[in-house]
């Protein structure tokens, strides 16, 4: 491929990208999800100020022109930027156009948003502050959609009495990304997200609310949870 026809296809990729952001309502979409939640097609059409059709059609745009992602869970489908670089490329485009992303307000109860169960497993800012934690300093690591734990995760796991060969043996996911729906970003799901949940529970870091899903951490059994999976 000359040098010529490599800048005709970049100009032409260019552009069409550029269409994609043109239109305002995919913009509206875009834009909101800068914040790092995830949305649903309900929420962003409302966001968009257009019709679930509309909309519809605005992020089957989106997706072809690999702007979105989407991820199914349960009978949600929610949509999120498909990369880091979608994010960069879109700040920078807000800021030459002198205007500030849309903030996510979250509307779920303080109590459930804090800490609750998901199914077997935690949810809620402090389990999705945890997902985080454990990915920073590389005890889990991502591949391909579905999570590991690394020589380090894994021996750091054994050390809180986490048999994880005996996980790992369960006819049921390992360890994966599950989304939590008050914060709209990932928690730790799978064998090992019920594993944790339960270490939680017996060291007292953290108690059931009766007749609710909702758990009670305070503030020492909070650093004391998310301290025993930091990293020496």
């Amino acid at each position: 491929m000359d040098d010529k026809h490599q800048a005709r296809t970049a100009d032409m990729g260019l552009a069409q990208l550029a269409g994609a952001i043109a239109e305002p309502a995919r913009a509206r979409m875009l834009c909101s999800l800068l914040d790092g939640h995830a949305r649903t097609a309900t929420e962003l059409a409302a966001l968009a100020e257009v019709g679930a059709s509309t909309a519809s059609a605005h992020l089957s745009r989106l997706r072809d022109d690999g702007l979105l992602s989407m991820l199914a869970q349960g009978k949600h489908r929610y949509y999120r930027l498909a990369s880091m670089e979608v994010g960069q490329a879109l700040e920078a485009l807000l800021v030459v156009a002198g205007v500030a992303a849309t903030p996510f307000t979250p509307t779920t109860p303080d109590r459930l948003r804090h800490a609750r169960t998901c199914y077997d497993h935690m949810a809620g800012t402090v389990a999705v502050a945890l997902h985080d934690q454990l990915h920073t300093q590389g005890w889990l690591l991502d591949d391909g959609g579905e999570y590991r734990l690394s020589e380090a995760g894994a021996a750091g796991m054994a050390a809180l009495g986490i048999d994880v060969p005996q996980l790992q043996r369960q006819r049921r996911r390992f360890a994966c990304a599950c989304l939590d729906w008050s914060e709209r970003r990932a928690h730790l799901g799978g064998a090992l997200g019920a594993a944790l949940l339960q270490l939680a529970l017996r060291q007292r870091w953290a108690e059931r609310e009766l007749d609710s899903r909702a758990l009670r951490l305070t503030p020492a059994g909070e650093q004391r949870l998310l301290a025993a999976f930091r990293g020496a």
